[in-house]
């Protein structure tokens, strides 16, 4: 039986055609074909569609990854929420090779190629489970939109000039209500991205939680929170607000939120897999990612000698 790997890339960027064929032909050579998703439109209008907006290089929806071994991103970390989308449904493990800058989703460089089709080749690897969001938008009660995440639902104010008025429920109960320029609900894999930015913690992979940022919120109390991986946000935007919000899923997929709009997210019982190489830690990554400075630290130190007996 044929093996076979599905293969995203990033629409514009130079270098990447040839890294692609290269991929394909020494996969090739292995006897492992490879199919290509076609390219997405970066410049892709937003086209509004009954409150639901289609996503940015929207993925073509006859595109399916079940049977694929791996679907394989050679893009940044927008890239690789696109391989996400068509990774998910199939329960395909996703493997990313970055182009960008960050890549803080991305497994491998792009100078690793090489290294990348050995181990596929030979099956070295293992899975990763990364947690995402469930996301329902109501409004008058009735269900709008039903979305998912990966790194985070954020719900936006849709006017530079003013301020969007959300009240914020956590397991049904009343929060806090913010004048604010939105709401952060992330992932632990979405804490080191538009929740790091609004000042979030930045949370351990493997830690089940859920985080709440508020952003700019006019407000004495308007902390970051860590919650519990089964607790059940809502976000609803104020009857009386005079600022329409509109909700974005990993910065991809969208919804218009009128006033009185309500967003509810909780854990979702589908993954994200992540193919990982190596083994090393998470702090090591953040190191490498964020180029923290690490001078002076001397480890650990030997280990203590233990007293002989007497």
């Amino acid at each position: 039986m044929t093996r076979r790997i599905m293969l995203v890339t990033h629409p514009s960027r130079p270098e990447v055609p040839g890294l692609a064929e290269a991929f394909e032909q020494r996969l090739a050579a292995h006897g492992i074909s490879v199919e290509v998703v076609p390219e997405g439109d970066p410049t892709h209008e937003i086209v509004r569609t009954d409150r639901v907006v289609s996503p940015k290089s929207p993925v073509p929806p006859h595109v399916d990854a079940t049977g694929c071994e791996l679907v394989v991103v050679f893009g940044g970390d927008g890239t690789i929420l696109r391989g996400a989308e068509i990774a998910r449904p199939a329960g395909t493990p996703l493997l990313g090779v970055n182009m960008g800058r960050v890549g803080f989703l991305a497994e491998a460089e792009r100078d690793d190629v090489d290294t990348i089709v050995e181990r596929i080749v030979e099956r070295d690897y293992h899975v990763e489970e990364r947690m995402t969001l469930e996301v329902d938008v109501l409004h008058d009660g009735r269900p709008v939109a039903h979305n998912w995440a990966l790194n985070e639902a954020s719900v936006e104010k849709s006017a530079r000039e003013r301020m969007l008025e959300v009240a914020v429920e956590v397991d049904g109960r009343p929060l806090s209500t913010w004048g604010c320029d939105g709401v952060v609900m992330a992932t632990p894999t979405g804490s080191t991205a538009y929740a790091f930015s609004g000042g979030g913690p930045v949370v351990w992979p493997d830690v089940e939680a859920l985080l709440l940022v508020p952003i700019s919120a006019h407000a004495l109390f308007a902390r970051p929170l860590v919650l519990g991986p089964r607790t059940h946000l809502a976000v609803e935007v104020v009857p009386h607000s005079y600022v329409a919000g509109v909700m974005w899923c990993d910065g991809r997929r969208t919804v218009e939120l009128p006033p009185g709009a309500r967003i509810e997210v909780r854990r979702s019982s589908v993954p994200v897999l992540l193919a990982r190489l190596g083994h090393e830690p998470f702090a090591d990554r953040l190191v490498a990612k964020f180029e923290l400075p690490v001078t002076g630290w001397r480890g650990p130190g030997p280990a203590p000698v233990e007293d002989a007996p007497v």
